[in-house]
C-alpha cells in the first residue's frame, strides 16, 4: 500500500503528505491542525518568531491535536543572523524603497537593533518543545543540535536543491531530506551555491537525490494534486511536500487577497526575484518585480530587505496594492481547486491512489 512506508511508519502518519512550512507569518495553527488531524504532517514556519512566540505556537497546536507536526527554522546563512551594515548602506536601502513608503503614507522606519530573532534562542526553544519533527532550510544544523535531536527522539528534516546538498545533509546525520525543485513557491533554499545556479526541476532532482542518499526523500515543487504526488513516489520519493495548494486554503494565514490571487489567472506567471526579501524567491509576477529587475545587486541582503518590505506590506494589502507585495506561489498554482485543507488532503490521497492503481 502506497500510504505505508518507512516515512509514514516513523512519524505515525496515515499518508506520506507533508504540508510545506511557510515563513513570514503565513503559517497558521488552523492549517497545521487540519493537516495533522487528516493524517499528514502539518508544519509551522517559526523563523519569524522569538522563543516565546515559538512556545506559544506549539502550545496552541498541542491543545488541538495529539498528532505529529513539524516546526521549521532557517539556518543562518553567511552573516544573516546579524548582518553587517554601515549607516550609508542603510540610507541607500531606505532611498530605494522610499517611493513605496511615500505612496502608502507610511513613514520611513528607524533602523532596528535586530532584523530578525536570534537563531540560537529559536533552536533552543524548538529543542525544549520536542516536536515530532524539526525541519530546517538553508543549511545543516550543528553537530550538537543534531545529536540533541536524536537523544530527544526528534526527527530531523533538511532541505536540498542539489544532490550535493542532500549528501551533505545525509552525511551529517539528518534523518530525512526534502528535494525541492525550482518550481516551488517562496524562497529557494540553496546553501552550497548561489540559488540562481541551483535551478533543477523536481522531475530531475528527486531521482538524483534518491540515488545519492539512503534516507527517506520528500519531493517538493510543482505538485498540487494527486498526479504530482504519484509521480514523486514513482521517482523514488517516500513522500510529497505540498506548499502552494495548502497556502491557498482558508486555514492558512495568507491574506485573503493573496489567496484570491493564487486562484486567479495571474498565478499562471511566476518569477524568481530577490526584490522582496534580498534572497531569491518565487512569487506571482507583479510591478515590484519589474521595478527591480536588473537592479537587484543594489538591494540590501536578507534579512534587511525582507524587514524593510515587511514594514509597508500591511498598508499595501489594506490598500489593495498587490502590485508591490510578495505573493509567494509555485508553478503548480493553475492546478488549484480546493479552498479547505481537509478537502485538499482527502483529494490528494484519493487521486494518488487512483493514479498509482
Amino acid at each position: 500500500m502506497w500510504t505505508d512506508n518507512s516515512f509514514t511508519q516513523r512519524l505515525r502518519l496515515d499518508a506520506p503528505i507533508v504540508q510545506g512550512p511557510f515563513g513570514g507569518g503565513l503559517s497558521a495553527v488552523d492549517l497545521v491542525v487540519a493537516v495533522s488531524e487528516s493524517g499528514g504532517l502539518g508544519s509551522f514556519g517559526v523563523h519569524h518568531l522569538g522563543a516565546d512566540g515559538i512556545r506559544d505556537v506549539a502550545a496552541k497546536i498541542r491543545a488541538r491535536t495529539g498528532r505529529p507536526f513539524a516546526l521549521n527554522l532557517w539556518i543562518p546563512l553567511r552573516d544573516s543572523d546579524d548582518p553587517r551594515m554601515s549607516d550609508a548602506q542603510w540610507q541607500q536601502a531606505l532611498e530605494l524603497l522610499a517611493p513605496y513608503f511615500g505612496a502608502l503614507g507610511v513613514p520611513l522606519p528607524e533602523r532596528p537593533r535586530r532584523f530578525a530573532p536570534r537563531y540560537e534562542e529559536q533552536v533552543e526553544a524548538v529543542l525544549e518543545l520536542t516536536p515530532a519533527v524539526f525541519s530546517f532550510v538553508f543549511g545543516v544544523p550543528s553537530t550538537s543540535v543534531l545529536e540533541r535531536c536524536r537523544s530527544a527522539g526528534i526527527a530531523t528534516l533538511g532541505a536540498a536543491t542539489t544532490a550535493a546538498e542532500a549528501k551533505l545533509l545525509a552525511d551529517a546525520g539528518v534523518d530525512m531530506i526534502v528535494a525541492t525543485g525550482f518550481e516551488a513557491g517562496g524562497h529557494r533554499v540553496s546553501f552550497l551555491q548561489e540559488p540562481e545556479d541551483c535551478l533543477t526541476g523536481t522531475l530531475s532532482l528527486v531521482p538524483q537525490v534518491v540515488d545519492t542518499v539512503k534516507v527517506p526523500v520528500i519531493a517538493a515543487g510543482g505538485m498540487a494534486d494527486g498526479r504530482g504526488v504519484a509521480a514523486a513516489l514513482k521517482l523514488g520519493a517516500s513522500a510529497a511536500q505540498i506548499g502552494t495548494a495548502f497556502l491557498a486554503c482558508e486555514e492558512s494565514n495568507a491574506h485573503p487577497v493573496h489567496r484570491a490571487k493564487l486562484f486567479s489567472p495571474d498565478a499562471r506567471r511566476t518569477s524568481l526575484t530577490r526584490a522582496f526579501s534580498g534572497r531569491l524567491a518565487r512569487s506571482i509576477h507583479n510591478d515590484f518585480v519589474d521595478a527591480f529587475r536588473g537592479q537587484e545587486k543594489l538591494l540590501p541582503p536578507y534579512p534587511v530587505q525582507n524587514w524593510l518590505t515587511a514594514q509597508f506590506r500591511a498598508a499595501a494589502l489594506a490598500a489593495g496594492r498587490v502590485d508591490i507585495v510578495s505573493l509567494w506561489s509555485g508553478q503548480g498554482a493553475p492546478l488549484l481547486r480546493h479552498r479547505r485543507a481537509r478537502d485538499l488532503f482527502d483529494s490528494l490521497v484519493m487521486e494518488t491512489g487512483v493514479a498509482l492503481a
